[in-house]
């Protein structure tokens, strides 16, 4: 089954979206970049706006992460959090309600961003297994995936995939392949971990405001 996708991304990286919707083909990418503020305190209110108006039909979202995909982005000139649309989109994202179902969410790293993530493997003391060693964290993602990346360690106290939402991705591995990232991302949304998905919790520095 071939999904539809929503590209979530920073303006610094639109040559890598270009690049997929190249290979996906333009009938796969549904919907369209946040572009205007939904002021409203009812965040039900504001995920359907955008649900409806910007990512209908859509079912997994690939969020592209580059050298300005970060928390830690800080505040723009009028005190506004840099991160906000894609804050809010990767919040729909994870949205889910009767009639607006929740997403997959994957994350793709740029090609100038892998050897800032990935670093290696090591084994686990205990159990023995290969563990990759990624930094999903502030100085590389926002809040939304790395709380989703990171939901729920394994008896050993380390991450595995049956504790994560969220996936993750090289580019260049994405490229080659596709449709086995997307099936993975969409397919968490019908196991279990799904039930831990959060964002409502998660507090971000500033306020939020057009990026």
């Amino acid at each position: 089954m071939s999904h539809s996708c929503f590209i979530s991304f920073k303006k610094e990286d639109e040559h890598y979206k270009d690049k997929i919707i190249e290979k996906l083909g333009k009938e796969r990418i549904v919907g369209k970049s946040l572009d205007t503020w939904i002021d409203s305190d009812n965040i039900d209110y504001v995920m359907q706006v955008i649900r409806e108006k910007y990512m209908k039909g859509t079912t997994v979202t690939l969020f592209l992460i580059g050298c300005h995909s970060s928390e830690n982005e800080g505040l723009d000139e009028n005190g506004y959090n840099k991160q906000s649309y894609i804050i809010r989109e990767l919040q729909a994202t994870l949205y889910d309600r009767e009639g607006n179902p929740r997403d997959g969410l994957l994350g793709i790293v740029l090609p100038g961003m892998e050897n800032i993530i990935y670093n290696g493997n090591g084994v686990c003391p205990r159990c023995g297994k290969n563990v990759e060693t990624v930094s999903i964290n502030d100085s590389t993602v926002i809040r939304e995936f790395s709380a989703n990346y990171w939901l729920i360690k394994n008896k050993c106290g380390h991450y595995d995939e049956t504790g994560r939402f969220a996936v993750l991705c090289k580019y260049s591995d994405f490229i080659n392949d596709p449709d086995r990232y997307i099936d993975a991302a969409f397919n968490k949304t019908k196991e279990e971990i799904s039930n831990s998905v959060h964002f409502r919790d998660i507090d971000h520095r500033g306020k939020l405001g057009s990026n």
